[in-house]
């Protein structure tokens, strides 16, 4: 009587990759008259001027004389379009110089507040980060984070601090950033600049104030400063303590 046969084993199934517009090679014959580059200019044109909930793809294709269509040959959908041009605003930001271990505080407080003002100039940016999944693949995002990376490593941090403390640095200035954001947009959607606006909520404020003595005593010292400068001391402030946090951890 012949053996059973002995059933052959199935390979387990690979995990299938995520796709990203950072990997996916450019196939296809281009338009002569469009260009990735153009489409991702003429988004932040559009992000910039009118916010994020103004962009579609028809609107865009309108902008550049051309159909919804011709811009999906160079990006996939909204998303893909998205996660473009925020690391296409990556790339204005200062990434920092690693010649001075030394300067390793000013280097990163330089990236810091470039990261700051360049969020603030697209505001829009704020409600879509968490979103971007895949941002971080981009080439101005990975130009930055080895800068500082490269900062972080040289000025003497262990090696398996560098990353978690540079991650520190971006998670403090991204959230002040955001609010910050959040709070122009709202402030442009008003037709006031903060010195207008504050000045038509202070009294509310300080009404509302008067059952908590040490808000009522902190809106009193801040009542007629100019806003701006106090956001801007309100964040060199927080920068400060996170950098002395950091420091703690060199050798």
């Amino acid at each position: 009587m012949a053996p059973a046969s002995t059933p052959t084993p199935t390979p387990p199934s690979q995990p299938q990759a995520i796709p990203s517009v950072w990997t996916r090679p450019r196939g296809g014959r281009e338009q002569p008259a469009l260009s990735r580059e153009q489409i991702v200019a003429e988004a932040l044109r559009l992000l910039d001027s009118e916010g994020i909930d103004a962009l579609s793809m028809r609107k865009l294709g309108n902008r550049l004389g051309a159909g919804a269509t011709s811009l999906y040959r160079h990006v996939a959908n909204k998303d893909e379009l998205i996660e473009l041009a925020v690391d296409e605003i990556y790339g204005e930001i200062e990434v920092p110089e690693t010649a001075d271990p030394s300067h390793w505080r000013e280097d990163a407080s330089r990236c810091a507040h470039s990261l700051r003002a360049t969020m603030l100039r697209h505001p829009w940016i704020a409600s879509v980060l968490g979103e971007m999944g895949m941002s971080y693949l981009g080439p101005n995002w990975m130009r930055l984070a080895e800068g500082m990376l490269g900062v972080f490593t040289k000025a003497g941090f262990p090696a398996d601090e560098a990353d978690p403390a540079v991650a520190t640095l971006i998670a403090y200035v991204t959230g002040m950033a955001t609010s910050e954001a959040a709070w122009l947009t709202v402030l442009s959607r008003s037709g006031q600049n903060e010195q207008q606006w504050m000045e038509r909520v202070w009294p509310a404020a300080e009404q509302a104030a008067q059952s908590y003595p040490h808000l009522r005593e902190g809106y009193a010292e801040q009542r007629g400063k100019d806003p701006r400068a106090a956001r801007e001391e309100g964040f060199q402030y927080g920068l400060d303590r996170v950098l002395d946090g950091l420091q703690t951890r060199l050798p």
